[in-house]
């Protein structure tokens, strides 16, 4: 049964909010764009997979099935948006000495572990580049065939004037990019025109490579979504996600070749999720501001936190990344995670709660605003059985595996410490609070944090916390 609270989001397409109605009856059809595996995802990258994460939870809450399709891009993404530039997967195999296959491979595997420590739910469809070149090289053909592409000394490109509407997404000023453009841009005839299919130099100069009408080559990055996208989801779905670094060029010429080929735009919806950044710059392989998801397991966190750190802002907005603030994220979680696991089992959950929940999710993501409610849910009087069960139905969408979660087991304190807490608990009884401070000091120098609960007291070795954290529960 679907919640009462409509369902918005925004469409980039249009630039506002539209209600969400599904294009057909069936599941709803979601593509996102995933990554290209020449190297590990960074957490600004798997900041975007969360993204879509929510977003296919929230379809399932909202009661709809969905069949949401990921790409691996494995050939064709060059190192420059201007067709320039190696290939990625080439180079990274050259400066490696692995094949690209085996790259290709390995960094496949990393990313959907990435996608499980996050609790990340797996795509229906994961489909690689280099399994549907058949799919790419029909869809060229049809362009040819239309009249909109011409050839190089390179390749085979797509010519961007036959679309008098091209570039509406990333509303592109065709005129000033063409006057604005700096360098030359070869044998191209405008700066917006892109490839379609690269040639190689010379048989055998390249691990991949493929024969096509147009000679011996690989696929143009774009064209790959546009092909596996209608293989599997038709020519007209409901959405299309991907990061916002994707408006101006990926996403803008998927569509010029969908509108070329089949008449559509591809999806009814177009939404992308903002950067991650830290000290106000983007976060990139390039820069060197690279963090791995096991930068953050080396430094003692669980994924989740970085998931609930997410959470606290909108899709829509940037997100700068510090230390400060994951241990807030961590410390937030952790209460969670007590409280769910303090309460009985057995309740059914509070609908004033759900509806609430469900007005803030439906209103395009708003999740800061959703963990809002569960922060007053936690602090609300209601039964703690009906809390518990009202909690699990928010977790649905919010994602943070709060019923899997286990306290840590306890280890072996040393006798040293035992005895400077069987000290602090005698202060304590005597409310003798500076003494017990004191003692806490102490305690934390041996490199043990206590923390104290309704139940008692629990120690446990630190994990190198940041001296600035800050909750980010909003308490």
């Amino acid at each position: 049964m679907l919640n009462k609270a409509p369902l918005v989001f925004y469409d980039n397409w249009e630039r506002r909010l539209r209600p969400f109605t599904p294009l057909r009856d069936g599941p709803v059809g979601l593509y996102c764009c995933g990554p290209t595996v020449y190297n590990y995802a960074h957490i600004g990258n798997l900041r975007t997979y969360l993204f879509e994460d929510l977003l296919r939870r929230t379809l399932v809450f909202n009661g709809y099935a969905v069949e949401h399709v990921v790409n691996i891009t494995d050939v064709g993404h060059l190192l420059s948006d201007a067709d320039e530039g190696e290939d990625k997967m080439e180079r990274q195999s050259r400066r490696s000495g692995e094949s690209a296959w085996a790259l290709a491979k390995r960094y496949t595997g990393a990313f959907l572990d990435d996608l499980d420590g996050l609790n990340i739910l797996r795509p229906s469809i994961l489909c690689r580049a280099t399994d549907h070149i058949a799919e790419q090289v029909a869809f060229i053909a049809t362009l040819a065939d239309k009249g909109y592409t011409y050839r190089t000394s390179d390749g085979l490109y797509f010519d961007t004037s036959r679309q008098p509407d091209y570039g509406h997404l990333a509303r592109i000023d065709r005129a000033g990019l063409e006057a604005g453009a700096r360098v030359a841009f070869g044998e191209k005839r405008h700066a917006s025109d892109f490839a379609l299919w690269k040639f190689s130099e010379r048989a055998g100069m390249r691990q991949m490579e493929w024969p096509s009408p147009w000679g011996l080559g690989f696929p143009g990055w774009h064209i790959e979504c546009s092909a596996m996208s209608c293989k599997y989801l038709g020519t007209w779905f409901d959405i299309h996600c991907g990061g916002e670094d994707h408006l101006a060029i990926h996403h803008t010429n998927e569509i010029a070749q969908n509108e070329a080929c089949h008449g559509t735009r591809l999806a009814n919806f177009w939404m992308h999720g903002y950067f991650l950044k830290i000290d106000d710059g983007k976060m990139s392989k390039s820069s060197g501001d690279f963090l791995r998801l096991q930068s953050l397991r080396d430094d003692g966190y669980d994924p989740l936190d970085y998931r609930y750190l997410c959470l606290t802002t909108h899709y829509r907005s940037d997100l700068t990344f510090d230390w400060s603030a994951l241990q807030g994220a961590r410390t937030a979680l952790n209460r969670l995670r007590e409280a769910f696991h303090g309460w009985p089992e057995g309740g059914e959950p509070d609908p004033m709660f759900v509806e609430r929940f469900t007005g803030e999710i439906n209103t395009d993501l708003n999740a800061s605003r959703a963990l809002a409610v569960t922060w007053e849910l936690l602090k609300s009087s209601i039964d703690p059985a009906t809390k518990r069960a009202t909690l699990a139905r928010f977790d649905d969408v919010l994602g943070l595996d709060l019923a899997a979660w286990r306290p840590p087991a306890d280890e072996e304190i040393p006798p040293d410490v035992l005895a400077l807490m069987t000290e602090r608990a005698q202060a304590r009884s005597l409310k003798d609070w500076h003494a017990s401070d004191r003692l806490r000091t102490q305690i934390e120098a041996h490199g043990f944090v206590i923390e104290d609960h309704a139940g008692g007291v629990r120690v446990k070795r630190a994990n190198a916390p940041r001296p600035d954290a800050r909750s980010t529960d909003g308490t």
